[in-house]
Parts: C-alpha cells; structure tokens; sequence
C-alpha cells in the first residue's frame, strides 16, 4: 500500500509539472497549463506598453516573456533591443547601466539561439546588429570593439549582399578607427573597403532595392570619402592591393572606376597601375578621367603627340569647368616644354577664361614671354622687351590669386634684372613709363621701364 501511494504521488506530480511548464523548459512556443496563459498574458501587457513607447514600464513583463518563452516570438528579441537600449541610456548609475547592457546582449544571443535559422534576420544579421550596439555603447573599450569587430567581419562575410547598409556603414567606420588607433593596417582598410564597396554595388544594382537606391549611393559616396581620408588609402599601400588583381578585373567597369578615383586622389600620378587601369577604362567607356591618365602614361614614356592628343580628349570629355581648365593648364605646360609658345598661351587662356581667379595660367604665359625672349626682334634691345610682357603676367598672376603671391613676386625679381638699362632706353628715343608694343609672337601693349 505504501509503494502504491509513492506510485501515484509520483505520477501526479509528473501530471503537475506536465499541466504548469514553461516555453523554455519544454520547447515549446509558450509553455503548457497556468505558464502559457502566464506567458501569453505578459506577453500582450509588454507589447501594449512597447506601442506606447512606455519601455520602462514594459521590461518586467518583457523580462517574463523572453525568459519563460523564448520561443513564443520573433518579435521578444526585436522588442527587447527597443526596451533595453531604452534602459541602458536612461539609467541612474553605472552599475546599472552595465546590468542592462548584459542583458542587451543576451537579447542578441538568446535569438541567435531560437531564432538564428530564420532565412534573412538569421545569425549573419543578428551579429551585425549586436555589433552596432556594442559600439553604441562601449566604443572606448578597445576589447568590445575588437569584440564588435570580430562580428561586424562575420556579419558581413555569412551575410553577403544581403548586409544590412547599416551594418556595412559600421564595418567601414570601425575599420578607420582601428586603423588610426595601430589595431589595423593599412591593407585591412583597403580590403574591407573593397568588399564594402563591392556589396553596396551589388545591392544598388538589385532591382528588388530600387526604391533604396538614393540611400545606397548616397552611402557609398560618404564610404569612399571616409576611406580617401582614413590616410591608409596611400599610393604604396593601392599599389600593393590592386595590382594583383588589375587582370582579373580589367573588364570590371566599376572596380576601374573606383580604383581610378582612388588613386586619383592621392595623386598617384606617375604609377604603372593608374596608366593601366586608365587604359582598361577608356577601352570600355572613354572619360575625362581616364583620357586624362592616358595622356599623363604618355608624357611619362616620351610620347608627347599621343599625349597632347589625350589631352584634348579629356577636355572634350570632361564637364566641369574647374577640372577643364587644369586640363587646358597642363597641355599648356606641355606645349612651352616642347617650345611651342603660341600654344602654351593658347591654352593657358582658355584655362584663364574657365577659372579667372586662377593665377598659374599668367604665370604659365610669363614664363612662355620670358623663355621666347631671344627671338623677339633682331637686336638686344628688343629681346629685352618681352621681360616687360612676362612681368605683366606675374603682376596680374598674383593680383587674381594671392597663392600664387609669393612665386610670383620671385619670378618677378628674377625677370627684372633683364630690363633695358635707361641709357639703352633713352637711345632708342623712349621714356620710361611710356607705352610700348611687344613684336613678334607676343604683340602685347605694355610700358617702359629700366632694370
């Protein structure tokens, strides 16, 4: 009799436990007897309060739900960051502060262990957005971070063109933040740079995001702006990245772009990899930008024909009227290099007639005055007259454009030595300060003056 009373004790308390159990210790979505209607009942209490965005006074019943029935809902983990970013940033102390912020964490593991295999919100994005609160929190903390680095670096790699932008934003500015801080490399920046890059245009081009495609381009503009001014992105370290991968990609339009752009920037004028990549990117789509390094790869082995012929190319193409007149200024520099003259000013005043406050272009046209002197007239006297013309340019040089003063004011010393002395100006009959027409190529109207 006494074991048949232990027997049935025995079996009713299993019926007990079986009737009142909870989500979590059966598996089940809200548990079974008096704990589903426990659950189910703080479960609605917390998500009217979390509509009405009374967060404080949501967490107890919140903390009921996601600890008895983690299984119930998606939407306890999506609800609690809600609560507990709430929390966290309206806490009395830092004790506190720290304790909610645990149990902000525990939301994103607790989902990634219910809820990891959904499709598209699975484990990837749950990393990704676990890392941007931990650096919302304790971006000072150099362990968090490299914490939160590690799985932004998962996030990204499992979740592919599906990351969420934010998260993408997130990797790029942590990246940079390592960087300066010596707990990245400089190769660490590029590469991720590139992946980052990669993805967004992937996401861009994906018709299904084309209501998103403003955001997303407006986001990859400020990316490759925070990368250009990381200081990682030198010409050493672009070299060193993409050049292994220049052949692979020569038929990639927007990886020549980009590269194109980025060294550009850092003015890696006179690298193997610009002129290649320009050459790749004016076979596929001919620009200002890529006729521009095409011309500069010529002047570079000598063949300065093909260049200028580039350089009229980029002028043609290019549309912004700054950028045509460093172009026109170029070939101009080109053209008193070769001797040509009359096209050094030619070009140097349509440069002039683009950008009016620009001071190089006068000097550019001084220097050509100063370098044809000899050929100006048949005697000393009239050589030293293009002196007066040249000088005219730098005065009018520095007078338009207070940067280029101080070179200027040299050029300016230097060229009025070479003035005709007064007893030289006196025989030919003239005064100083009196008005005298330059010949010869130059045919300028200028005034007298002695060395």
């Amino acid at each position: 009799m006494k074991a048949f009373t232990i027997i049935v004790l025995g079996l009713l308390l299993s019926m007990a436990q079986t009737f009142a159990q909870k989500g979590v210790e059966d598996g089940s979505k809200y548990g079974h007897g008096e704990d589903s209607i426990r659950c189910l009942k703080n479960l609605s209490l917390y998500t009217e309060l979390v509509k009405q965005k009374r967060f404080e006074e949501a967490h107890p019943y919140w903390e009921i739900t996601f600890n008895e029935c983690p299984l119930a809902t998606r939407r306890i983990y999506t609800d609690g960051v809600k609560i507990m970013n709430y929390m966290v940033k309206n806490a009395d102390d830092e004790a506190k502060k720290e304790e909610f912020y645990q149990e902000l964490m525990s939301v994103y593991d607790k989902r990634m262990k219910y809820f990891g295999d959904h499709p598209r919100y699975g484990i990837p994005y749950i990393k990704g957005m676990k890392a941007i609160d931990m650096l919302e929190f304790k971006k000072n903390d150099s362990e968090v971070r490299k914490e939160a680095f590690q799985l932004l670096t998962e996030s990204v790699d499992k979740g592919g063109k599906a990351t969420q932008p934010a998260v993408l934003a997130v990797y790029m500015t942590t990246t940079v933040a390592m960087f300066k801080d010596g707990e990245a490399d400089a190769e660490k920046v590029v590469n991720n740079y590139t992946t980052i890059i990669d993805l967004l245009n992937q996401q861009i081009a994906d018709p299904k995001m084309a209501k998103y495609k403003t955001m997303l381009e407006d986001l990859s503009g400020k990316i490759e702006n925070l990368f250009a001014r990381s200081g990682a992105a030198d010409c050493e370290t672009l070299d060193k990245i993409f050049s292994p991968q220049l052949e692979e990609h020569k038929d990639d339009l927007d990886w020549l772009k980009r590269v194109s752009r980025l060294l550009a920037r850092e003015l890696c004028e006179d690298m193997e990899l610009l002129y290649k990549v320009s050459e790749y990117l004016h076979n596929i789509e001919p620009s200002s930008s890529s006729a521009y390094g095409l011309a500069r790869m010529n002047l570079k082995s000598g063949d300065t024909e093909r260049a200028i012929e580039f350089y009229k190319e980029a002028i043609e193409l290019v549309e912004n009227d700054e950028q045509k007149s460093e172009y026109y200024y170029q070939l101009g520099l080109v053209h008193i290099a070769e001797e040509n003259f009359v096209s050094a000013r030619t070009n140097a005043l349509k440069a002039i007639e683009l950008n009016p406050d620009w001071g190089q272009p006068y000097i550019l046209i001084g220097k050509a005055y100063a370098a044809s002197a000899n050929s100006i007239g048949d005697d000393e006297f009239t050589h030293k007259t293009a002196y007066w013309a040249a000088v005219d340019k730098f005065i009018r040089a520095k007078s338009v454009d207070p940067e280029v003063a101080e070179e200027a004011n040299q050029l300016i010393g230097v060229y009025s030595r070479h003035f005709p002395a007064k007893d030289m100006i006196f025989f030919q009959g003239l005064e100083v300060g009196g008005n005298y027409t330059v010949g010869g190529w130059i045919g300028e109207r200028t005034s007298v003056r002695s060395k």
